[in-house]
């Protein structure tokens, strides 16, 4: 009997280890499908589906923040009166409208740089590369209008919309523009888009700080949990590609250097800095330790390095050295310099079109003109793209959530009832 009642037992320990292995090995195999209906979703693969599931994604974002917004009934109002307010002073006649329209002008101005610096680090999919589509041009056109002008006085308005030379009568001030005088003149705008591309990393900060506070594993960042799975493969002695070394080397100088350690990841060119943000986030590092250097490396530090980069490459001399190179280029050199130098001489044109009122009708500068065009539009496009791509895979991992809970709910209940 004891014999019997033995063999019993550890065939049912026998039983559940087997069960075990066989629920891990299931459990493996459905992440791994899950994983790859997760890549699928994306809409050059399957685009109703892809639709679908990015508006109801939308639709839920709208109906929790319109109920948040809802509870929190003081800051709505506070936030109509101010809007009415608004309104009643834009639209209302009298000596205070010079006031207005310039805190309009000033205003659009600040919400433009500022927000194309956000789209350019926010989670949203893919960031949209502003400063190569907007800042950088507008950083190129006004050193080649400089130089082309020998003045930074250029009327305003239309400055900075559009860049016209100074009325050429012998009045203007007439300058050797220097590197730091055309920085100053950019200075505003390029410290807003330095300053939008920091405000957009506070997204995985306060996602990371917030899962930390809650004690919610279930919850936590798939970003963090892909950190301690490379940390652990690299205590294993595995090889690690280059990229996930810069995902530990960017963890590791972010937790042991702190402040400065923040500041010099973000002074420099770093696709990995929302790393830093959920690091910060999960250490529960103070916002403003972490805000302060994120400005200063990306507003001041970084972004005066993208400038004088911009700068000395459109230089007028360098320009014309660039096009004088091009027709070296074997076979289609001739081809590409023609292009180019249609392009810079219609800009000059355009620069005195108001003074000397020339024709410009250059077909080669217009059609590198229009290829630009295009690939802003394609970029734009793109990054629309992978907004809705996002949105598609959050709402598919949200439902995969929800599933895995009701199930554990409903486990629960029946362990409880047997």
């Amino acid at each position: 009997m004891k014999m019997s009642a033995g063999s019993s037992n550890s065939n049912k320990n026998s039983n559940r280890n087997g069960n075990n292995n066989n629920n891990a090995v299931s459990q493996k195999n459905d992440n791994k499908k899950f994983a790859k209906e997760i890549k699928s979703l994306v809409l050059w693969a399957s685009p109703m589906k892809t639709l679908k599931y990015a508006s109801l994604e939308v639709i839920y974002l709208l109906q929790t923040n319109l109920s948040r917004l809802l509870h929190r009934r003081a800051q709505l109002t506070a936030l109509l009166i101010v809007i009415c307010s608004t309104a009643v002073a834009i639209y209302t006649p009298g000596q205070h409208q010079i006031i207005v329209q310039y805190l309009k002008h000033k205003g659009i101005f600040v919400i433009y740089w500022l927000g194309l610096g956000i789209l350019s680090s926010v989670g949203l999919g893919t960031g949209l590369h502003t400063f190569l589509l907007y800042l950088g041009p507008h950083i190129a056109s006004v050193t080649l209008a400089a130089y082309e002008c020998s003045s930074l006085n250029f009327p305003e308005p239309p400055y900075p919309n559009e860049i016209l030379c100074p009325d050429e009568n012998g009045t203007a001030e007439l300058i050797v523009p220097s590197l730091w005088s055309i920085m100053t003149k950019v200075r505003y705008e390029a410290f807003l888009w330095g300053a939008g591309t920091a405000l957009g990393e506070l997204p995985p900060y306060f996602m990371a700080k917030a899962a930390r506070l809650s004690g919610n594993n279930t919850e936590e960042l798939e970003n963090l949990q892909e950190l301690e799975k490379l940390q652990k493969r690299k205590e294993k002695g595995e090889k690690l590609n280059l990229f996930d070394k810069g995902k530990l080397m960017m963890e590791d100088i972010v937790e042991r250097v702190g402040f400065f350690g923040i500041l010099l990841c973000a002074s420099i060119p770093n696709p990995l800095f929302d790393l830093a943000g959920i690091t910060c986030g999960h250490f529960l590092v103070p916002f403003w330790k972490f805000f302060g250097a994120t400005l200063i490396g990306k507003a001041v530090i970084k972004m005066h390095i993208q400038k004088i980069f911009v700068i000395i490459s459109f230089n007028e001399s360098l320009v014309d050295k660039f096009i004088d190179i091009l027709a070296l280029i074997p076979m289609v050199g001739v081809r590409l310099q023609k292009p180019f130098k249609g392009f810079f001489e219609t800009q000059k044109q355009r620069l005195h079109r108001n003074s000397h009122k020339q024709s410009i009708n250059s077909s080669d500068g217009n059609l590198l003109a229009s290829l630009f065009e295009y690939f802003v539009f394609a970029m734009i496009c793109y990054f629309l793209t992978s907004i809705v791509n996002t949105f598609a895979q959050s709402y598919c991992k949200r439902m995969r959530k929800l599933q895995d809970s009701n199930y554990s709910l409903h486990a629960a209940s029946n362990k409880k009832q047997t």
